[in-house]
């Protein structure tokens, strides 16, 4: 089977309140029919807004694809952990519309978001990718500069299965050669 070529005229840019509904439906597809995400109830737009308003309130990117007029896909970045070490270390998503998915929208949106999280200062970034079969994801980040670092098996249990979950890491900036510029504790 042939790769679908790139998109021509696809653009990243920073996620807009107006792209609520386009991320509602992106994220409901992938919960209601896909394993990348452990979720089983699709959330609604006030809870999408909730998310995305906490995630920017950190000074975080929550990004989108768009194609034609359209958003296409979207990712974002978020701490790790809430507890104050992990400050430098950050979890991305990367979710993109079915009829997209493999014409370079993840990779736009995945490469932009390393980007602005490097230029945010973080140190390290960490895809926790549900399914071990989910072969696009891994390939993806593995596209990106990510590197295997773990699995978790049998973590999830969705669709009448057990799911692993694997984990990828890739340094940021210098990554963990010199302390960060605001290191304390």
């Amino acid at each position: 089977m042939d790769t679908p070529p790139t998109l021509p005229g696809l653009r990243v840019r920073p996620s807009s309140d107006a792209d609520l509904a386009a991320i509602v439906a992106i994220y409901a597809h992938h919960v209601q029919h896909g394993t990348g995400t452990f979720e089983l109830e699709a959330p609604d737009a006030a809870e999408m807004a909730r998310r995305r308003d906490d995630v920017l309130a950190k000074g975080l990117p929550w990004l989108v694809a768009e194609h034609d007029g359209g958003v296409i896909g979207y990712a974002y970045a978020n701490v790790f952990r809430p507890r104050l070490a992990y400050r430098y270390c950050l979890e991305d998503s990367v979710y993109v519309h079915p009829a997209a998915v493999g014409r370079g929208a993840g990779r736009a949106l995945l490469a932009e978001l390393v980007a602005r999280c490097t230029a945010h200062g973080a140190r390290q970034m960490l895809a926790v990718i549900g399914d071990a079969a989910n072969l696009g994801s891994i390939a993806l980040h593995r596209a990106c500069g990510f590197a295997p670092c773990g699995r978790f098996e049998a973590a999830g249990w969705k669709f009448g299965r057990w799911l692993d979950v694997v984990l990828m890491q890739r340094a940021l900036g210098p990554g963990a050669a010199t302390p960060p510029a605001s290191a304390g504790r």
